[in-house]
């Protein structure tokens, strides 16, 4: 198992990668010939890559390592569940104890009604599922127009084939196909960066009510099925709604007869300071709840799409004699990645993350304030552990940068250079660090942020 104990290994690693690995969001006008930085090595905070640069994780891997890296119990718990049972066929009524087990935490700490558990194996999965048990749920109602599904723009919700449609990001699907464009319809982010200056957040959340609502009558409200949204936007840019909004768009879905899907997947498990922050920071319980990432933490794939007993009751009933609710992965509630996440939960619980995350996140989000000062950055903005630094090029204007600075990209690899993870997202940088994180971290974090982009102002 020492796959990278020689520098011969490692480099051989690098090799292999480039030569038969496809990555998520690859950019091939460089990949092919400087290939992929190689992480050999994770433990708390920091990761090590086979340069030996031990770098403080900025980004919790991908939003998700939310206890750190590298955590001697959880190796224990997954190795134990794997000597006990690895897997076993999940259909045909038949149950694992880890995935029953969870599902009733799930339920427990979900907040109202959302009682009931349909495991996936990660969050594009979880959103594809909750669209399905949409059209299904209304079907089964007698309802069968109503299959529209409204989303945001810039919203995130996966790369599978639904979910990539109900995502909102233009700039991820250049070149491909699109799929859904007859039921998946989208309405503006809640972007207040990008408000008219002469309104109020107040008159800009009236603004995107309306609109949604406008929305709605021009498809036909016997149409749409659902609204999907994430309480905090994350890789459309860690954008913050304005008081109000989500509570204000569940109750036009409630007048429509319409489903509020709240994704989830990076905002649940305590980046919020919560272990769900729909309902807790939102004022709204969705109909359909969707996590993953920071359920588990990262130790192994797992997502799950919770739902609400009302829902539960009419998907639950034989559609036809002989009927079944046929769909299902063979990997439906995994016996270890359910014990890996009722481990990480219990470890959570015990070390008062969600506490941790509502004391250090104000610390960072006050501290990034500071990068205000520097003359490409025009917003900083998030919550709690959570945040994006919009680089601009003219800070009245807020225009954008011109793509061939590679701005974000540039100020990465300066952090990187600096012992520092972040992640950038076109002209954007994006911390998600993990939930462990102390005071002492943010401002190393900050630090190195601010010095990456004064550097890169004085090479432009």
């Amino acid at each position: 198992m020492d796959y990278f104990m020689t520098a011969m290994t490692k480099h051989q690693a690098w090799r292999d990668d480039r030569a038969h690995v496809i990555h998520p969001y690859t950019d091939f006008s460089t990949f092919k010939e400087e290939g992929s930085q190689v992480i050999e090595r994770a433990s708390g905070m920091y990761v090590t890559d086979t340069e030996g640069r031990e770098l403080l994780d900025g980004i919790a891997g991908l939003w998700c390592v939310n206890i750190g890296h590298g955590r001697q119990e959880m190796a224990d718990t997954i190795a134990a569940q794997v000597m006990n049972m690895e897997y076993y066929n999940p259909f045909g009524h038949s149950a694992n104890i880890p995935a029953a087990t969870l599902g009733a935490k799930l339920a427990d700490l979900a907040p109202g009604d959302l009682n009931h558990v349909y495991y996936t194996c990660g969050g594009s999965t979880a959103n594809d599922a909750a669209i399905r048990l949409v059209h299904y749920y209304f079907d089964m109602k007698g309802q069968h127009r109503k299959k529209k599904i409204i989303s945001r723009q810039n919203g995130y919700h996966g790369a599978t084939y639904v979910a990539a449609s109900l995502t909102g990001i233009h700039g991820t699907k250049n070149g491909f196909d699109r799929i859904g464009e007859d039921f998946i319809h989208h309405v503006s982010e809640a972007n207040l960066y990008a408000k008219p200056e002469q309104w109020s957040d107040a008159d800009y959340c009236d603004h995107l009510v309306r609109e949604f609502e406008a929305r709605i009558q021009q498809l036909g409200p016997d149409n749409v099925a659902a609204f999907i949204a994430e309480p905090i936007m994350g890789a459309g840019g860690v954008l913050v709604a304005p008081e109000g909004y989500h509570r204000r768009m569940w109750e036009v879905c409630k007048r429509h007869d319409m489903l509020y899907i709240a994704d989830e997947v990076v905002t649940a498990f305590g980046r919020l300071g919560e272990w769900f922050a729909s309902e807790a920071l939102f004022d709204y319980q969705p109909d359909i709840l969707v996590c993953a990432k920071g359920i588990t933490s990262g130790y192994i794939p797992l997502g799950a799409t919770i739902l609400t007993t009302e829902i539960y009751d009419v998907i639950s009933q034989p559609q036809c004699e002989g009927g079944v609710l046929s769909m299902g992965l063979t990997y439906f509630g995994h016996p270890v990645a359910c014990a890996a996440a009722l481990k990480n939960i219990e470890i959570m619980d015990r070390e008062n993350l969600l506490g941790n995350a509502t004391e250090v996140g104000p610390y960072l989000q006050e501290s990034a304030k500071s990068l205000l000062n520097l003359p490409i950055v025009g917003d900083v903005r998030g919550s709690h552990l959570m945040m994006g630094i919009d680089l601009v090029a003219d800070k009245t204007t807020k225009a954008s940068l011109p793509l061939s600075d590679k701005a974000a990209g540039t100020v990465f690899r300066k952090c990187v250079e600096r012992g520092v993870v972040v992640r950038p997202v076109g002209d954007r940088i994006v911390l998600s660090p993990p939930l462990i994180i102390s005071k002492d971290q943010c401002d190393q974090i900050i630090e190195t942020i601010s010095e990456s982009i004064t550097e890169y102002l004085a090479e432009r």
